[in-house]
């Protein structure tokens, strides 16, 4: 009843409320352009009109190009929606099953003998990151490709993290697998299979998968990824320790590498709510969410993030994080409104999706917080590096009170909700701890925008 009373009240309101929602919103990205905590493209729709869109920065920061509409964006793990509807569209064909084991397509890969392809669409594989071993294992001075991460797998025989089907845990390991499974049943690139299959029926002429120190080519209108050094100047990533990995990880596709822009991603928005692409059943299973032998449900489909929400009901959304990028695309389906942001410099502070989302639902923005009185030497438990992605790792200090901080970025103070949950007060995120069986703290977990990030401690 609370959303539907929402709904009636936009109606009725008209188009005054409408453009107030819509100017608090720009108020909110002119602002944190304003502070150098956003350079990107915007898109907002509702039923599949723009009602907001708008370009804050450049795409080149050598030549000084301003961002415009058109602007191509790598889209990092937004791209792992592409690669599962390329499965899905081989299922149809009858090319494969959901149910295929892995060592069908890589026998090389047998020891992961209950591995299915439904268990790497839905993240229950338990195949260990693919990126920690090309860490160890990989020549730097090349770049990789998905045959390599085949073959360092076959050679090293890493152990599974959890038995197939078991449990849920995001894996970019299973999704570059998938890109190669497409190649392996369709006979054609993972690239071409994509263009055809997808980007030409829906005239997404601006979307293609790019690797762009693999393959090398001219885009125009390319919106160069940045990240800030500590002299506070926009760099490219290539040549810097910790982000290296854009370089020799580049020629991996499926877990990224697909290209956009934010008007072809609303072009895609749309199709997912007909039969252009696929049956009504296939778009049915891509957004329902598998539940696990202990009858715990996950909150994962197809490439797409789902979650029943109070206020707004069902949401399908993927975020997608790589040096240079911060990706976002959010489908509220039972209210169909769409919201598309693209990021071309990795920032600290993170899209805004959930005010974004209640601006438009004139739902009030603030979310009070009780802070807690934790003792100190609770506290200082929790001091330690947690590792966020391979090489990339989140401090927390004590200094009258917990701190965290990440590479090359401002220190924030984590304020205590309990003895194991922080909240922050400069964006709207918490940070909980958890301990293993001996009851020592062995990871953290970052909540923001609807997302968990799983951090590792390491130190």
């Amino acid at each position: 009843m609370k959303k539907l009373a929402v709904v009636i009240f936009l109606a009725i309101t008209g188009s005054a409320v409408a453009q107030d929602k819509i100017a608090r919103i720009d108020s909110v990205f002119t602002a944190m352009h304003s502070r150098k905590q956003f350079n990107g493209n915007v898109l907002i729709a509702e039923k599949g009109n723009v009602v907001y869109q708008k370009s804050f920065g450049l795409r080149n920061e050598e030549t000084k190009e301003a961002l415009d509409a058109n602007s191509i964006f790598e889209l990092a793990s937004v791209s792992k929606q592409f690669t599962a509807m390329g499965i899905v569209l081989l299922e149809e064909k009858g090319k494969l099953k959901y149910d295929d084991k892995l060592s069908k397509f890589f026998p090389e890969l047998g020891f992961y003998k209950d591995v299915t392809v439904r268990h790497l669409l839905n993240h229950t594989g338990g195949l260990p990151d693919y990126m920690d071993l090309m860490e160890k294992h990989w020549d730097h001075n090349h770049i990789a490709t998905n045959k390599d991460v085949i073959s360092l797998f076959a050679t090293e025989k890493p152990a599974a993290v959890f038995p197939a089907g078991t449990k849920y845990e995001y894996s970019n390991t299973g999704y570059a697998l998938l890109a190669s499974i497409i190649e392996k049943a369709s006979g054609m690139t993972y690239a071409d299979l994509l263009k055809k299959s997808i980007f030409i029926p829906l005239k997404m002429d601006n979307t293609f998968v790019y690797t762009r120190r693999y393959a090398p080519k001219e885009v125009k209108n390319y919106a160069y990824g940045y990240i800030t050094d500590l002299a506070g100047k926009k760099v490219l990533p290539d040549n810097f320790a910790q982000t290296d990995m854009v370089v020799w990880l580049d020629g991996i596709v499926g877990d990224g590498t697909v290209n956009s822009t934010t008007g072809d991603l609303l072009k895609w928005d749309r199709a997912l709510y007909s039969d252009k692409l696929v049956s009504k059943k296939s778009r049915e299973l891509i957004f329902s969410i598998p539940v696990l032998p202990n009858r715990e449900k996950t909150d994962y489909g197809f490439g797409w993030m789902i979650e029943a929400n109070k206020d707004f009901g069902k949401i399908a959304q993927h975020s997608g994080g790589w040096p240079g990028y911060y990706t976002y695309i959010e489908r509220e389906m039972d209210n169909d409104k769409t919201i598309i942001v693209l990021q071309n410099n990795d920032t600290e502070t993170r899209i805004p999706a959930n005010t974004i989302r209640r601006l438009l639902y004139g739902l009030p923005l603030n979310v009070k917080r009780q802070e807690a009185v934790v003792p100190e030497d609770k506290m200082k438990a929790y001091i330690g590096e947690y590792e966020l992605a391979p090489g990339y790792a989140m401090q927390i200090t004590y200094d009258n009170g917990l701190k965290t901080q990440l590479p090359g970025q401002q220190r924030f103070e984590l304020f205590p909700e309990s003895e194991t949950k922080f909240f922050l007060k400069v964006v709207d995120a918490q940070v909980e701890f958890f301990k293993d069986d001996n009851g020592n703290v062995d990871r953290a977990v970052m909540y923001q925008n609807g997302r968990e990030i799983t951090a590792k401690k390491i130190k």
